[in-house]
């Protein structure tokens, strides 16, 4: 499985129809040639039911799309860390908006997950929230105000201080981690957009699962990114 380099493209299949089970599969390996094609880091975050299946099948990082900040145990229902592991995963993503946690949750999430070598890029709505996350030391901060989700317009354009404000504040406290842009990512246009304010790669989920040629929206974005 490959490294996550910057920069990159992380894809949230969350649980459209178009992204899971066999779909899972063909995006999956739509985003493994785009990025063979482009040099580029693609990370593909399916449903957990066909988690195991997609990093059995493509070479490229995947990503859960949460973990529970829990032990091994009697926790039914619950997501543990090394469940996600065991069935391929690279990391995982925490406190999406659909998916929101306590702070302190959060922190217990990227702790349990460093100590068993799970990469994490939490989600934040804001500037603030953003710091806060970073200041937990994750692999990754993704700002994402959730009114922009699936818009189709993206902050990178839309509110581009909401971006470089972010930057700036999750540098003031953690200069390592990455910082990711989501939110209405849709084009190459708005991903270039997002590279030019300090980002280090976008998240996205409906403007590739939903498209009808993910393979070219794929493409033009990481092309974008590349600076192609």
């Amino acid at each position: 499985m490959k490294a996550i380099e910057k920069p990159l493209i992380i894809l949230n299949f969350k649980c459209y129809g178009e992204s899971i089970g066999s779909n899972a599969i063909r995006l999956a390996k739509i985003a493994e040639r785009v990025s063979e094609g482009t040099g580029l880091t693609i990370v593909v975050a399916p449903t957990f039911v066909d988690l195991q299946r997609v990093a059995s099948e493509v070479s490229i990082p995947v990503f859960a799309q949460h973990i529970d900040p829990i032990d091994l145990g009697s926790h039914t229902g619950f997501i543990p860390p090394e469940a996600v592991k065991e069935a391929g995963a690279l990391g995982t993503l925490l406190n999406h908006s659909e998916r929101r946690l306590l702070l302190a949750d959060v922190d217990a999430a990227v702790s349990r997950a460093k100590v068993i070598g799970l990469q994490t890029c939490v989600c934040s709505n804001n500037a603030s929230v953003s710091a806060a996350a970073a200041a937990l030391n994750p692999s990754m901060v993704a700002v994402e105000p959730p009114e922009l989700i699936g818009s189709g317009k993206s902050v990178s354009k839309t509110k581009p201080e909401v971006v470089a404000s972010t930057v700036k504040l999750i540098r003031d406290v953690n200069d390592e981690a990455l910082i990711l842009c989501g939110a209405g990512i849709t084009t190459g246009e708005d991903a270039r957009a997002a590279i030019k304010l300090g980002t280090d790669g976008v998240l996205l989920a409906s403007a590739f699962t939903k498209a009808t040629d993910p393979a070219k929206v794929l493409r033009e974005l990481a092309n974008a990114i590349k600076g192609r």
